[in-house]
Formats: C-alpha cells, sequence, structure tokens
C-alpha cells in the first residue's frame, strides 16, 4: 500500500465518521501496515492520527483486535503447537519494535498489548504452558548449540515474558520440574548458570511457592555429590574390588516429580554395590527410607566387538540386557524377561532400542521394527560405528502421550486440593464471608477458576461440615469450627 493510498484510506475514514464506515477504512489499512512490516509507514499513521480528534484512540482499538486476531491463529490451531512458541516469541519481538519505533513508545499500546497476549493466549488453556516448559527445556538442555550465553540469557528473559501472560502457571510448573529433573539426573543441562537465572526470574514474578522445590532438587544434586565422594573414600579404604563404579542421587521425594517404582533384577555386582552405597548412606542418615528408581538409572557400558571397542550410553534397564550377553551367545524374549525382571512393555521398547535402532547392537532374527513373541536375539559382533562414545536411546526416558496425560491430571488434582485448602484457610480467618467476596479471594491461585467449579467445591466443604449457609442469608457463608 503506497504513502499515497494511506492518505487517501485516512481522507476516507475522516470523512465518513459521520456514516458510522470510518473504522472499517482504518482497520484494513493498519492490518496491511502490520502484516508486511512497513514499520515507515506505521509511524506515519500514527503521526496523522495524533492530529485527529480521538484518531490514536480508535488507532488503539484496531491495535487490540489486530493483536488478538493474529495471536488466536497461533495458539488455537493444534497443527502449530511445534512451532507455537517461537511463533508468540516472534510476534511478541515485532510488536515491541513497533511500539518502539512507530508509536513512539506510547505507554498505552504497551499495556494494551500485554492485556491483548493475556486474552488470546489463554483461549486455548493450558496446553500454551506446557509447551513453553518444553521450549525452555529444548533450549537450557546440553547440545543446543545456537547460542551464546548472553543470547539465551536473552531468550529466557522473553520466555518468562510469555509467562506472564499464561494463567495456567501450576501446568508450566509441572512439566518444567519434569524437565528438569532428566536435565539433572542425565547431566543434560547446557548451564547451571542458566538453570540458576530461571528459578530467579520465576521467583519474581510467582514468589518461593513455585521455586522452593525447583531449588530444593539442585540442593539434592549437590548434597548427592558430597555424599559420593565420602562413599567412594570409604570404599577405598575398605579395599573393596570390583570394575564397576556407582554413583548415587539422593533426591527429597517432596522436591522430585512422582516416579512409579520398578523391580528389576540387578548383575550380583549391581545388587551388592546397590546394597553398599544403601548401608553407608543410612549409618550417615538413620530413620530415612530409600526407594531406588530404577527407571532414572543410566549407564556407561564398555563394550568389546570384533573389530572395535565402544562405549555405549545407555539406561539401566538396556545394560541389564547387554550385560546377558556376557554369559550367553542367544537369547528369547522370555528368558531376557526371566533374568531382568523387566515388564513385558518396557522390555519390548528397550529390545527394541537395542535391535531396531540405527546403532543395532543386537541382532533380532526375524527383521521387523516391533518385538515379537518368540524372538530371539544375539550380540552383533559385526558392530561398527564412526563414534567412540555411542549415545542409544533410552527409551523409559522418552515422554509418552501417557506421561503427558499423567502429568495433566496431577496439576488438575492437585488444583482441587489447593481450591480446597485456600477456602478452609480463608473461612477460618474470616468467619463469614458473602459468596462474591469469597470468589475474590481465591482469585490469588496460580490458575483461572471456573465458576461451576467452585459451585461444586463450595457444596462440598458444606456436605462435610467445613462451612455453612447462613439461614438468613443464603449468599453467605460461615466457618464451622
Amino acid at each position: 500500500m503506497p504513502l499515497k493510498e494511506i492518505k487517501e484510506d485516512l481522507q476516507k475514514w475522516k470523512d465518513s465518521q459521520v456514516q458510522g464506515l470510518g473504522d472499517l477504512t482504518l482497520l484494513r489499512c493498519l492490518s496491511h501496515l502490520l502484516d508486511e512490516n512497513r514499520i515507515q509507514d506505521l509511524s506515519l499513521l500514527y503521526q496523522l492520527l495524533s492530529r485527529v480528534e480521538c484518531g490514536v484512540q480508535v488507532l488503539l482499538q484496531h491495535w487490540i483486535e489486530y493483536i488478538k486476531k493474529f495471536g488466536s491463529t497461533i495458539v488455537v490451531n493444534p497443527e502449530k503447537d511445534k512451532t507455537m512458541v517461537q511463533e508468540l516469541l516472534d510476534f511478541k519481538d515485532k510488536m515491541d519494535f513497533i511500539i518502539d519505533t512507530s508509536f513512539m513508545k506510547n505507554e498505552t499500546f504497551i499495556v494494551a498489548m500485554k492485556e491483548a497476549f493475556e486474552t488470546f493466549i489463554n483461549k486455548r488453556p493450558n496446553k500454551p504452558a506446557e509447551l513453553l516448559a518444553k521450549y525452555a527445556d529444548s533450549k537450557l538442555r546440553a547440545g543446543n548449540k545456537e547460542a551464546t550465553d548472553e543470547e539465551l540469557e536473552e531468550l529466557l528473559e522473553k520466555i518468562i515474558i510469555i509467562f506472564r501472560f499464561i494463567y495456567g502457571k501450576d501446568v508450566f510448573e509441572a512439566f518444567y520440574k519434569k524437565d528438569l529433573a532428566k536435565r539433572l539426573l542425565l547431566g543434560k543441562t547446557a548451564s547451571i548458570d542458566a538453570e540458576k537465572s530461571v528459578l530467579s526470574k520465576l521467583k519474581q514474578e510467582c514468589g518461593t511457592a513455585l521455586t522452593n522445590k525447583l531449588q530444593g532438587m539442585f540442593k539434592d544434586m549437590e548434597l548427592s555429590k558430597n555424599i559420593m565422594i565420602q562413599l567412594k573414600q570409604y570404599m577405598q579404604n575398605q579395599n573393596i574390588p570390583g570394575n564397576t563404579e556407582l554413583t548415587v542421587n539422593i533426591l527429597t521425594t517432596s522436591f522430585w516429580p512422582a516416579y512409579m517404582p520398578k523391580e528389576v533384577q540387578l548383575p550380583l555386582e549391581m545388587e551388592w554395590l546397590q546394597e553398599t552405597s544403601k548401608n553407608f548412606y543410612l549409618s550417615k542418615h538413620s530413620g530415612r527410607k530409600l526407594q531406588w528408581q530404577s527407571t532414572l538409572g543410566h549407564c556407561v557400558v564398555r563394550a568389546e566387538f570384533k573389530t572395535e571397542k565402544k562405549e555405549l550410553q545407555v539406561s539401566l534397564f538396556q545394560t541389564l540386557v547387554l550385560l546377558m550377553f556376557n554369559e550367553g551367545d542367544e537369547f528369547s524374549l522370555e528368558e531376557i524377561k526371566i533374568a531382568t525382571g523387566l515388564e513385558d512393555r518396557e522390555l519390548r521398547r528397550t529390545l527394541q532400542s537395542l535391535a531396531c535402532s540405527r546403532a543395532k547392537v543386537l541382532i533380532k532374527y526375524l527383521k521387523s521394527r516391533e518385538v515379537e513373541d518368540g524372538d530371539k536375539f544375539s550380540c552383533n559382533e559385526e558392530f561398527k560405528h564412526k563414534l567412540f562414545k555411542i549415545k542409544i536411546n533410552q527409551v523409559q526416558m522418552k515422554e509418552t502421550v501417557e506421561e503427558q496425560t499423567i502429568t495433566t491430571e496431577r496439576v488438575f488434582q492437585h488444583r482441587q486440593c489447593q481450591i480446597e485448602a485456600a477456602m478452609v484457610r480463608i473461612m477460618k480467618i474470616r468467619k463469614t464471608l458473602t459468596h462474591n467476596v469469597l470468589v475474590s479471594e481465591l482469585y490469588n491461585l496460580k490458575f483461572t477458576l471456573k465458576p461451576s467449579e467452585l459451585k461444586k467445591k463450595i457444596e462440598s466443604l458444606i456436605d462435610r461440615d467445613y462451612m455453612e449457609r447462613d439461614k438468613e442469608n443464603l449468599n453467605q457463608y460461615k466457618y464451622i469450627a
């Protein structure tokens, strides 16, 4: 749209105010300029409208409409989930730049933009929060070579800005916590400084309620390092033999995501080391209970093939399968299942990663992508790879749709407990409250509340004698001591 056409459209807008058609003309003009990122023409548009009575106010309204409409196309379409966060960041950068350069850093436009982002980003509850946490994980993982430390810090600041707009902050917390746990336990964090920077920013946004558990995870890792130094010194002093090195992370249950324990059959040497480390820890911290989490274990296995020596970076489950081939040349699915103690589904996924991936360290008879009943496996003696250290896909650590659903369900269950706890706490302090005041007190929670959910919770608390309705005013509640 040339400058001459802009002026003509603006003149039409001024002339058509009497007829009530001018807003449509201005919206068409503004949308066109924003779509094409016409910064100079947007500056001219702003300057011209500044000379018209209420011109800037009308521009502001259309600016808000444009942001909501364009932003909604990013958020509500599931097909854009893979690129949603990057598109949101790019869109926010673009709007910021236009305010700075074309709209003279007008504070009213800045506030309106924030409100518009908050509106459209929450049209699809919970999903933007989940995807934002995953995007942060992808940038904080080791192996991310896209940015320098300064660029990463700048990106993290932008992620936190998007985080501010999201109502379901507890969903972000749940997925971020789960991914942080993987980064810490697998040693895959790109920068501890960057990790702690995120915690600091989250603390500023939400207070210690959100970050206490995350900070506890880092504290556990530091304490575990010190315990391992003491354990290795103890084992050296005891002249304990063996070729296996063991590192144990002691995790405080309340800080970390919930994991389902899975029983497995460990080789005698690993079992003995596990028992030794357990006894050593309990001798220093009596009265505590340890529960081993085999799903989180990972190992480095030294392997000798016919022509090459390799180091395989694998999960504990993969390790248990590989070590069997020190004792024999060929094993069936059922034999491996009995020897390792792995449940059927986990075993099939593990064998699939060892025999059907690009790095085929095992040979599966009957060539197929799936592991079937009756399949037999042997060591691939002819295995070759250009790298010495090879990471074989750790199947059990990959997030499945089922795991995503479980994480989301846990968030919702926790929300129900939070709502009830908050209601009881408020009523205990205030003793008597009207319905509207009680509802307004609850809006400090980290998520949006639906009126229907609140009504159910109130009825539930009344049924359980935590509170009662005032007999003379049914819109008022009383706390029952």
